[in-house]
């Protein structure tokens, strides 16, 4: 059976339903609020730990080689499959998300493909950094700048050896501030598809 409606309900009708769907799009489109990266390396009270294992769980963002110097080897970098997904919606990192930057010395050889080619070998050392946008840990030299920050080496992975950001992260850091202190343009998987 039909219910007559006149021009006014119809109205009516129509803008709930237009309503109720932009907002389920606007759910859909912010993506999650709160990635797992304060639940896999941040304590309760705003320390960041890792564990070399927990890089297992993260997909690949992309690497980069460094051929000389102290942080000389592989930059592989890690993240949650569902940060790379809101970042190619937003064009940001949720908060929660982590960076892993695990490097690895190298050596090279000659082979088949070429001379001198580079192979990694030893993990070294991880830079961890989890996107905190509510500014939860204010107080610690250690988040800032929308970020908590740590470094790992790998003769005791459970020990953060930064001390403050300013001192110990910005130096790297400082020429990415226009892009979240995040090196983007090495990530081309974070571009939109």
């Amino acid at each position: 059976m039909a219910f007559p409606l006149d021009g006014a309900r119809c109205a009516l009708g129509l803008a709930i339903a237009l309503g109720l769907g932009a907002a389920a799009l606007g759910a859909h489109s912010a993506g999650p609020t709160t990635l797992d990266g304060f639940d896999r390396f941040v304590g309760e009270d705003g320390t960041l730990r890792f564990e070399p294992e927990a890089v297992a769980g993260l997909t690949h963002l992309g690497s980069w080689f460094v051929p000389s110097g102290d942080n000389a080897g592989f930059h592989h970098v890690y993240t949650q499959a569902a940060a790379i997904a809101a970042y190619r919606e937003v064009g940001a990192f949720p908060d929660g998300t982590a960076l892993v930057k695990e490097i690895a010395s190298h050596r090279r050889g000659s082979y088949t493909t070429g001379s001198r080619v580079a192979s990694a070998t030893d993990t070294r050392l991880w830079f961890v950094m989890v996107k905190d946008v509510e500014g939860r840990f204010g107080g610690s030299p250690l988040w800032g700048n929308g970020w908590g920050w740590g470094l790992f080496e790998s003769d005791d992975p459970s020990r953060n050896v930064a001390t403050d950001f300013r001192s110990d992260c910005l130096g790297c850091h400082a020429p990415a501030q226009p892009t979240d202190w995040v090196y983007v343009e090495g990530y081309p998987t974070l571009e939109a598809r």
